[in-house]
């Protein structure tokens, strides 16, 4: 039986994930649960099929999702559990995301603010690293985030020297190399290695069945 991942309102969506190749999960009560309205019932969670990559683009099976409807509902039911796994609520279904990078990419607003690949505002930044790739990291209230690597320059040029000074190119590369500090945003930039980047952040980038 095929599990589809769409609302109830459109039906004949693509099957998302098939129980043959994923793995049972806990029940899920209905929070609505009452007389009249059931429990869920046991849906086998879905692994290995569904991605984010470096610029917040959804994937099935590494095919870029295009459908307008499908990514804002991959968007809109998109979480996080206490262990740190990232996943689409679909239903009584969890669907595990794998992870390029980070859970959130950020992306640059005409205003200066910074939005999720889901739209929504990163809300307060706490934090601030730069990885040995010079990508930047961010804490936010939205949870941990990449800055999508089109506005990177945008947000490297707020980069400042201990002086209040632009940083420049020299300067970003020293701050790599934990020869200057650097600020942004009134925050200090601190380094940080990709690969610590799951432990730092407390996240899971590739979610399996136990």
């Amino acid at each position: 039986m095929a599990v589809m991942i769409a609302a109830p309102s459109q039906p004949g969506r693509r099957a998302l994930c098939s129980t043959a190749q994923t793995d049972t999960a806990a029940t899920m009560s209905n929070p609505t649960n009452t007389p009249a309205s059931p429990p869920w019932p046991n849906v086998p969670a879905c692994y290995d099929w569904l991605s984010l990559d470096r610029r917040g683009t959804w994937r099935l099976r590494g095919e870029a999702v295009i459908h307008a409807g499908l990514r804002a509902f991959l968007d809109r039911y998109y979480g996080h559990d206490d262990a740190g796994n990232w996943f689409v609520q679909n239903g009584p279904q969890k669907v595990y995301a794998a992870l390029d990078y980070m859970p959130l990419v950020l992306r640059l607003q005409p205003d200066g603010s910074l939005h999720t690949h889901a739209s929504d505002d990163a809300g307060a930044i706490s934090g601030v690293w730069l990885d040995e790739e010079g990508n930047m990291l961010l804490a936010t209230a939205a949870g941990p985030a990449l800055v999508d690597d089109r506005d990177l320059a945008a947000l490297l040029a707020e980069c400042q020297l201990a002086d209040g000074s632009p940083a420049s190119d020299e300067a970003l590369l020293a701050a790599l190399e934990g020869q200057t500090l650097l600020r942004w945003r009134d925050l200090p930039v601190q380094t940080l290695s990709r690969a610590d980047a799951p432990a730092v952040f407390r996240f899971n980038p590739a979610p399996r069945a136990s």
